[in-house]
């Protein structure tokens, strides 16, 4: 690979990681969606530059997914449910956004150090990808575990699927139908989610997870 072109690989899965600590920023529902499908977009040209440069064409139908169903797709579908269950536009967070950024650029730092020190046999774009990818995977978990709202937490696992995509298609690709197996069961999941979702604000009239837990104590 060319100096150009690893640097724009480069720069994309950076660029991924720059969003995924936009993503914690974030304090309400509508610009948290906003922003996920702007990850999307950047994941969709991050895997269609790796589909170029390793000679990859079955990695184009992965960015095509990733736009189309991501970007497109679930930052929708998430828009109108939000409207219909009619939940608060400000996102409830267990941390200040201070804090959680902070919380955030340390797991980056920890991620570059882990993968660069265990990969140090391998090529310079696969450790790189792999850094990258681990740090938007935890940015991920770390928007799970800080978010009390349930509809920002299924951005959190959707932003989490995006890293290990980043991760597959940087170490050489991944098997076909394993990328439509993830693909589809990331779909049945953001179903299942919202069928949850709707459930809880039927029951409780709230998707709030703290007042649920305040609910539950009560009853206990």
């Amino acid at each position: 690979m060319d100096k150009f072109a690893f640097d724009i690989a480069h720069f994309l899965a950076g660029s991924l990681v720059l969003v995924s600590l936009m993503l914690l920023y974030q304090d309400r529902l509508s610009a948290l969606l906003n922003v996920f499908a702007f990850q999307a977009v950047v994941l969709a040209l991050s895997v269609s530059w790796q589909a170029y440069v390793q000679g990859a064409p079955h990695l184009y139908l992965t960015a095509a997914i990733a736009l189309i169903v991501k970007a497109i797709v679930i930052p929708v579908a998430l828009h109108r449910m939000i409207r219909r269950l009619g939940i608060h536009r400000e996102v409830e967070t267990a941390l200040n956004v201070g804090t959680t950024m902070l919380a955030g650029l340390a797991l980056v730092a920890l991620s570059i150090v882990v993968v660069l020190r265990v990969t140090a046999d391998a090529g310079t774009l696969a450790r790189e990808d792999l850094a990258f990818a681990l740090s938007v995977v935890l940015l991920g978990l770390l928007m799970m575990v800080t978010r009390r709202n349930a509809v920002s937490q299924v951005v959190g696992f959707m932003s989490l699927e995006n890293g290990l995509i980043l991760a597959a298609t940087g170490a050489k690709g991944m098997p076909f139908v394993v990328e439509i197996s993830v693909a589809f069961s990331v779909l049945v999941a953001f179903i299942v989610i919202g069928i949850f979702l709707f459930r809880i604000r039927e029951r409780f009239d709230t998707v709030d997870l703290q007042a649920l837990d305040d609910l539950r104590e009560r009853r206990g």
